[in-house]
């Protein structure tokens, strides 16, 4: 399993905001050179983000993102959840579309299913407070990490 880029991003972003001193704020433009990743895409990620009610936004001078909530009440679980569009491992955890011949003898779908869930409930067990502590080291004034 592979999450795509875009819900790396939205981690990376939230960790970002989540190791910041208070208030918390910062642009787009900070953490796509931070991150060494496009702007534009950030802004799309960040305006999920915002939609999900993860972050807030300030606009004009001295704006910029922020947690809308404390690091310790984000599950990466529910980033995750909230971010990738399709979870489906194979082609037959999706009923509407599934064309697989085997899905009536097959025991894969069950295994992998269970592994799907045992990741998420791996991550269910951690917040963005836990992402962001895991290195306390990392210097965000540093550009390119």
């Amino acid at each position: 399993m592979q999450l795509t880029q875009f819900t790396d991003l939205s981690l990376r972003l939230l960790i970002y905001l989540a190791r910041l001193p208070e208030p918390g704020m910062a642009t787009i433009a900070e953490i796509a050179d931070y991150y060494q990743v496009s702007r534009n895409h950030l802004v799309k990620v960040a305006n999920n983000l915002a939609n999900q009610d993860f972050i807030m936004s300030t606009r004009g001078k001295g704006g910029g993102i922020q947690l809308a909530r404390p690091a310790y009440a984000i599950g990466l679980g529910e980033v995750v959840r909230r971010t990738e569009l399709n979870m489906n491992l194979v082609e037959c955890f999706d009923i509407p579309t599934n064309q697989c011949r085997l899905i009536r003898n097959c025991f894969l779908k069950a295994t992998l299913y269970e592994a799907q869930h045992a990741f998420m409930t791996v991550l269910d067990k951690y917040t963005l407070a836990d992402a962001a502590s895991l290195d306390t080291n990392t210097d965000l004034s540093a550009p390119g990490r």
